[in-house]
């Protein structure tokens, strides 16, 4: 069975387009990558878990900040080519993203040394327009950004 992860795309609305908010994962794998790198906050979910619950949780602990109250808008689900299946509901709201402080995890750093570190599972977030995020982001989570945006505009 495909792992399951669940997330929320957070965004505001700012000079007539719409910017979203994405994190960088943290650790020493993606410390020096940067062009589709970028996610929104989400984290796995176990088989009869609810997957907005989880998107919650995963939200809050990789900004260290619980989502905004509000309509959660949902925006279906995308594979990536991990076979990883990642669903996602958009939320309209604003927080600041330079205040972001993400749970941590342990690692063999360096591989084989047998050195435990810490690691921030999200060692940024920032704020994007729709076209720079296109080109930050997992490219198979642009399909959420055009599904925000064709319903953003029909609202």
């Amino acid at each position: 069975m495909a792992k399951r992860s669940a997330g929320i795309l957070l965004y505001r609305l700012r000079g007539g387009g719409i910017e979203v908010l994405l994190v960088h994962p943290g650790g020493p794998f993606w410390k020096a990558k940067d062009a589709g790198a970028w996610s929104i906050p989400k984290g796995e979910y176990d088989e009869g878990d609810d997957a907005l619950e989880a998107a919650r949780r995963e939200y809050a602990e990789e900004l260290g900040i619980a989502p905004g109250i509000g309509a959660m808008l949902p925006l279906g689900e995308v594979k990536l080519a991990s076979g990883k299946i990642v669903m996602a509901w958009a939320l309209e709201g604003d927080c600041d993203a330079g205040a972001a402080r993400s749970n941590s995890f342990s690692m063999e750093w360096p591989p084989r040394s047998g050195k435990m570190q810490e690691f921030p599972e999200v060692d940024q977030a920032a704020w994007f327009s729709i076209a720079e995020a296109r080109e930050k982001m997992h490219p198979a989570q642009g399909e959420f950004l055009d599904r925000l945006t064709s319903r953003v505009r029909k609202a």
